[in-house]
């Protein structure tokens, strides 16, 4: 037989027969006067052999040795079925991340854990800010895990006219607008503050990412108005007049 035809018989491709070569799961057979390689009816079955254990998990690297011995063969089987049940776990799990996702309706790139609690973008929320919104959920739960991210963030709600001023501040927003954003947000955040003191807490390295996020993706006024409600929070008895003029 020649290279195509014993690759057909056996279910494979002729690049195949030249990896097996290499590794040395096949011998190489003699080549015809010109220059071909010629199979026998034994390199088909050895072949074959080499296929079935392959598609069983049996990694390449030790098909030689179970090839040539009986006994290794039998004692790789229960290897396999470890291999196998814990493969069926896996996708089992995945299956169920899918089917969490589409119930929730979460994007898929957010952990399936979210996919109860993940708010989506307001009606008329920009573009650049529905990103943002979204880049801060990706990050936040990854650097708390998403059970940590639930319990810190999930009673935190803040109605869509607030966060619309919030993302519509700009270099020309008067003071009293800055300092009006910083009081609205102030009174969503502070009464749940109690609770949040007793929650996992952000540690530095992930409290500068999430920080750069915002430099990236914010304007320098909605930053200022961050910095003010993270100083009202930690000094409640400050004055609020000076809230929007740091």
């Amino acid at each position: 037989m020649l290279s195509s035809e014993l690759a057909a018989l056996a279910g494979v491709t002729v690049r195949t027969l030249r990896h097996y070569h290499q590794i040395g799961l096949l011998p190489e057979p003699p080549r015809s006067s010109g220059g071909y390689r010629r199979y026998e009816v034994g390199h088909l079955v050895r072949l074959l052999r080499v296929t079935r254990l392959a598609s069983l998990g049996v990694p390449l690297s030790v098909l030689p040795s179970v090839l040539d011995d009986p006994t290794a063969a039998e004692e790789l089987l229960d290897e396999l079925d470890d291999r196998a049940s814990a493969e069926i776990e896996r996708l089992t799990r995945r299956r169920a991340d899918i089917a969490a996702l589409r119930r929730g309706g979460t994007p898929p790139d957010l952990p399936p854990e979210l996919s109860e609690w993940h708010p989506a973008p307001e009606a008329g929320t920009p573009t650049d800010m529905a990103r943002h919104e979204h880049e801060q959920l990706v990050l936040a739960a990854h650097l708390l895990g998403p059970a940590a991210f639930r319990s810190l963030f999930g009673g935190l709600t803040v109605p869509p006219h607030v966060t619309a001023r919030f993302y519509a501040l700009g270099p020309d927003s008067p003071d009293d607008e800055v300092a009006s954003v910083v009081d609205a947000l102030l009174a969503h955040v502070e009464p749940i503050m109690a609770e949040l003191a007793n929650l996992p807490q952000l540690d530095s390295r992930a409290s500068e990412l999430l920080e750069q996020l915002n430099e990236q993706n914010l304007g320098p006024v909605q930053r200022r108005v961050l910095r003010q409600l993270q100083l009202r929070l930690a000094s409640p008895e400050s004055d609020p007049g000076h809230s929007g003029r740091a």
